[in-house]
């Protein structure tokens, strides 16, 4: 049977009424935006799904540790990996709806739209010329459709104006495209101005006396100061990789879409630590490794695809993403990026301490480059909710048929994994065997009575 998307506020309200996802201080005044709680079903689930990818990059490589690294570090440390000056979202607001948004997410928004286009346009003549899709014929046709060229050409003007950090230039194209306020279709924008991602927060008791430090936005900087330290404690010689599951936090003023854009939230990151010059076959294998995890969890392969990143950031030298279908399209759930020696090298030199790497292999010392894979769980959380909802048509007691919502997670993720049911409740003995093996499995499986 074909596999359909689920409608996101049909995803929402099941995740409310069934103990997954509750909005976050609700009761006052409808909450806090943009934060949530993880109800009774939605822990298990969370808890399985970052279970499994532990056990993905940990337990089963040899060469991967873990780390729990501490939420608030020294304020150095993200002066030297950038966020102080950089990390900043180009933001844009409508003059009519008084709505906020994302001026590069507005216009991704928009080549997304395009490419959709295109895809509708290049479908339909496959279908009619007998084409396989993604042959040679149809892939040659979809980039001659001038909505791909558009999409092309949009994209390019985007990527530069990132690359110039041109915020004029970000504006224009909104502009010279047309392009409306998702919500009212105003078209009436103000100019682009950044803003600063980060949550401030105070380090002492006396108010005056207290240093400003910061609530980490990425999990990642733990790994990299922490790398000699875990290095000689284990013993690792590279390749090696430092896993960790934890909080972070972004001030983030476009926080939509349910749980994919939150200010609290949890990710999943692995830095894997290679000679410089063999960074390209990791980069390759880890992508591999990632992907194939998806797929092991369920999830088809036409719901996901990867996206190559044309803009890179400063430190890279390859970056992709997996992207998932989600209700509102294709979105990053994953990032797999080079990201050279640029951190260590950073965190040496802010800190004044050696980061290197003695490999006695060729009897040589450098700093390490870096392969990242860092996944958002609550993204992924989101990315089963999706995949899982499905409604079925079921006959009544009437004889008409009704409409039921069944959640059809993996085995290896899904919350409840057997439910123990006794069909006659007032049979003593039936309720003693239910009860029997209840209690047999309870130790071993997450059961439910």
């Amino acid at each position: 049977m074909q596999k359909t998307q689920a409608d996101l506020q049909n995803i929402v309200s099941h995740s409310k009424q069934y103990g997954f996802i509750f909005q976050s201080s609700e009761i006052y005044e409808g909450g806090l935006g943009a934060v949530y709680d993880y109800g009774p079903l939605g822990v298990l689930l969370k808890r399985n799904i970052s279970d499994a990818w532990w056990k993905a990059m940990v337990q089963y490589n040899e060469n991967v540790v873990g780390l729990d690294a501490a939420i608030l570090m020294h304020p150095k440390v993200w002066k030297a990996s950038g966020h102080v000056d950089a990390f900043h979202d180009p933001l844009i607001d409508n003059k009519d709806s008084k709505k906020r948004y994302r001026a590069d997410t507005l216009i991704e928004n928009y080549i997304q739209k395009l490419q959709n286009k295109a895809l509708k346009d290049a479908n339909k003549k496959a279908k009619k010329q007998g084409w396989e899709i993604n042959s040679p014929e149809y892939t040659n046709y979809l980039h001659k459709t001038r909505h791909w060229k558009k999409a092309y050409e949009v994209q390019e003007r985007l990527n530069k104006a990132l690359q110039n950090e041109d915020l004029q230039e970000l504006k224009q194209i909104i502009l010279d495209y047309e392009i409306a306020d998702p919500e009212t279709g105003s078209k009436n924008w103000t100019d682009v101005r950044l803003f600063q991602l980060m949550f401030k927060t105070q380090l002492g008791a006396i108010s005056g006396e207290a240093s400003d430090i910061f609530l980490r936005p990425e999990t990642a900087q733990g790994i990299f100061v922490n790398f000699l330290n875990v290095q000689k404690a284990m013993r690792l010689s590279i390749p090696f990789g430092i896993a960790q599951i934890g909080k972070a936090f972004r001030n983030e003023i476009i926080a939509r879409q349910f749980i994919f854009r939150m200010r609290e939230f949890e990710q999943m990151e692995m830095q894997f630590f290679v000679r410089p010059g063999t960074e390209m076959k990791w980069f390759e294998y880890w992508k591999e490794q990632r992907y194939n995890w998806y797929l092991a969890l369920g999830i088809k392969p036409e719901f996901l695809r990867f996206h190559k990143h044309e803009k890179l950031a400063h430190y890279a030298n390859a970056a992709e993403d997996i992207e998932f279908n989600f209700p509102f399209g294709f979105k990053e759930i994953e990032g797999i990026h080079s990201r050279t020696d640029f951190d260590l090298k950073r965190h040496q030199e802010f800190s004044g301490k050696k980061l290197q790497y003695y490999d006695s292999e060729i009897q040589q010392s450098y700093v390490p480059y870096v392969i990242e894979t860092s996944c958002g769980l609550d993204r992924i959380f989101l990315m089963m909710m999706s995949y899982a909802y499905t409604e079925e048509e079921v006959p009544s007691a009437k004889g008409t048929p009704e409409k039921r919502v069944v959640m059809k997670f993996s085995p290896v993720i899904a919350p409840i994994k057997a439910a123990i049911l006794p069909l006659v409740r007032k049979e003593p003995q039936m309720v003693e065997i239910a009860r029997n093996i209840f209690n047999d499995l309870k130790y071993d499986f997450q059961v439910h009575y």
